[in-house]
Parts: C-alpha cells; structure tokens; sequence
C-alpha cells in the first residue's frame, strides 16, 4: 500500500476518542513508519466523543475523495432515554429536565419514527461544530451564550425500531448527510411529548463500508506493519 500516494482507512472509532485525536494519531504512526515528518491525512465525516463506529481516513491524493465520501448514506443504531433533556442531547451534559413518559405506548412511538423519514427539516444541536458568527457553536454554548441555529434540509431514508423498553428505545437509522442524531432524538422525544436524549450511539455504515470492515485502533500496527514495503521500513 502507498499511503504517501494516497490511501482509504476504515478505522471502529473507540469511545470517548475525538474525531481529530483518530486522525492525529493514526497519521502519527504512519508518518514514523513511513520514516516522514509530514503527511496529509483527514476523515469523512465527524462522530462525536460518545459515539463509535466507522470512520473513513483518506491519506495523501485519496483526501480528494472526501467530500465524495461524506455525501454516502450512513447507517447508526442509536440509543435514546426517553422523559428527560440534557443541554447536549447526549450524556455529555447533566439532565437538565424531567418528563413524563407514561402516555407512550409502543404503538404510538412506531407511528411517531414514520413522520421523521424523507426530506425533513432538523435545528443542529447548539452544542455542535456549526459555525455561528464564525466560531463553533459549542464554543458558545459551553459559555451559556444564547445562539440561534437556522434549521437544514436532510434526508432520512429509514428509521427502524429496533428495541422498546421504556423509557429506553433503541433506533436503526439510515440518512444522509448533515444528520445530528442527537437531534433526532431530541425531536423524537418532542413529537411523543417528552423530553429525550442519546445514550449510546454508533455508526455501522458509511456508504459500502460496515463497521466489520473496520480496524480496532489496537489492530492499526500491525496492519501498517503488513502493508508498509519492507524496503521503506529498513530505510528510517
């Protein structure tokens, strides 16, 4: 493999890890075997620090393919509690508010997920990377600032209900691009008239790649170690 040319990595992003710190360290590990200083490596689509799953890493000329790769259709199985908001949407933040959940039967959360597929319209979580004014909204946030988000046009394929166990549910979900889950259960727990929140989120798929196709960080060295030429490796 040629990862200074340009490569694709699938990597199962562990929890509690940024985005940036995949990123960050991954080109670290090939830029040592590689015996560079620098390499140019990004990803296709942002998870959160709570969520898991795949995550695309293009390196060199393949980071061409990015913006290509982020409009795929992407697949997650999301974990919400139904009866109480956090600021985040997710356990990132403390519950801040308590509903009742007595007055939702299985039945009635089915037909609520099917008002949520096509072309819909979705307000981005104030604590999202969202640019307000040019800086982050969860820059803003986290300062308790009052910002107003503009809602988006996305599209949701396919909602599934996967596990009702109140206040639990468990979701399958495959949408496009541009889609806070987080969100989405934030406004799933409005339409039952609630309040709800992510408690575990993954991501299966992006485009044709599942989350089995993926490499554990743990699994990474010794996948450069089998795909680095020998020759470059004998070079540093």
């Amino acid at each position: 493999m040629d990862f200074i040319e340009g490569e694709i990595l699938c990597i199962d992003k562990p929890l509690h890890w940024t985005s940036f710190r995949v990123v960050r360290v991954v080109r670290a590990r090939l830029c040592r075997r590689l015996g560079i200083k620098k390499l140019k490596v990004g990803h296709a689509g942002t998870l959160d620090p709570l969520a898991t799953g795949v995550m695309i890493l293009c390196t060199g000329k393949k980071t061409k393919l990015i913006e290509t790769l982020q409009a795929e259709t992407k697949e997650y199985i999301a974990h919400i509690r139904l009866g109480a908001t956090t600021p985040s949407f997710d356990l990132e933040t403390e519950i801040d508010v308590e509903y009742p959940v007595a007055h939702i039967t299985r039945e009635m959360t089915e037909d609520v997920l099917h008002r949520f597929t096509g072309v819909i319209e979705q307000v981005p979580p104030a604590f999202s990377a969202v640019k307000v004014d040019g800086k982050r909204a969860y820059e803003l946030a986290r300062r308790k600032e009052d910002i107003e988000l503009k809602p988006k046009l996305l599209v949701i394929d396919d909602i599934e209900l996967v596990s009702y166990d109140m206040p639990d549910i468990t979701l399958r979900v495959v949408c496009g691009k541009g889609t806070y889950i987080r969100a989405l259960a934030r406004d799933i727990g409005a339409a039952l008239g609630t309040g709800a929140h992510l408690t575990g989120l993954r991501r299966t798929r992006a485009g044709e790649v599942t989350v089995d196709n993926c490499l554990k960080m743990d699994e990474v060295d010794r996948f450069l170690d089998e795909n680095i030429p020998s020759a470059i490796k004998e070079s540093k």
